[in-house]
């Protein structure tokens, strides 16, 4: 069942939103060689947990997940473990992080340089974040999830990358993933019709090589089967009369 949200509730995932964005930011700050995921955890948590500003991680033992945040490296695709392992010069890493705020989520991602990289990442990074942006756009009253998730497709396959089919964003309020599912390949004009009030987690997931993925042993985190480096881009948004408005997003934001 989709779950329509009210104004006043809207208004609760937008601060839901604005702290995990800031603590987004505060983790990407300290990307940089040598520091480890555990660190970059920490960060996140403590940001959230601030008692001013009132937060929960949503991730910290979502169906037993260990981290506050998800971490991803290279050729991880999503949900990756934080831990000892340390970041090097041209590495990229995929950020993602909820905070639950008077019981409702917001869910927001990037993906960060590390150092330098080749030009080719850095292509794939801007084409992702592209991705999303063209997703938010199709987002208004009268579409339905296969425009969403057709923009992504559209942009991507365009410049010879590929999105993720086993994965998709959701639907999020009083619970991190609800209905619907929000594929990112689609036929324009078909899917779920998108009403005002429906709150939704955009989340373009786009590999360098193939789609296919693998999972690792820890049952968590996903991999590209071909091991070519993946993105993932990510925005909470509300459906209103006038469109989509991003609740993640903050004036300065880093995603």
């Amino acid at each position: 069942m989709i779950v329509i949200k009210t104004p006043s509730e809207i208004e609760t995932m937008r601060r839901a939103g604005i702290l995990a964005a800031e603590a987004l930011r505060a983790v990407a700050r300290a990307v940089r060689p040598g520091i480890s995921g555990q660190e970059l955890d920490t960060i996140g948590e403590e940001y959230i947990r601030a008692r001013a500003r009132g937060g929960t991680p949503s991730f910290k033992g979502y169906r037993g997940f260990p981290g506050s945040i998800c971490l991803s490296f290279n050729d991880e695709v999503v949900h990756g473990i934080p831990g000892g392992r340390r970041l090097k010069e041209g590495d990229v890493v995929s950020i993602d992080l909820g905070a639950e705020v008077d019981g409702f989520h917001a869910d927001l991602a990037g993906t960060f340089s590390v150092g330098e990289v080749s030009r080719d990442l850095a292509r794939l990074l801007k084409v992702s974040r592209e991705s999303l942006y063209k997703a938010i756009d199709a987002v208004r009253p009268g579409n339905r999830l296969g425009d969403v998730g057709a923009a992504v497709q559209t942009h991507v396959e365009a410049a010879g990358f590929n999105v993720v089919r086993d994965f998709a964003g959701h639907g999020i309020g009083r619970h991190l993933h609800e209905e619907p599912q929000i594929p990112n390949f689609g036929e324009p004009g078909t899917g779920q019709p998108l009403r005002i009030g429906m709150t939704l987690a955009i989340e373009p997931m786009v590999n360098a090589g193939g789609y296919e993925v693998t999972m690792d042993d820890d049952g968590w985190t996903v991999r590209t089967k071909d091991h070519k480096p993946s993105a993932h881009f990510e925005h909470t948004v509300a459906v209103t009369e006038n469109g989509a408005l991003v609740l993640t997003a903050i004036p300065d934001g880093v995603v």
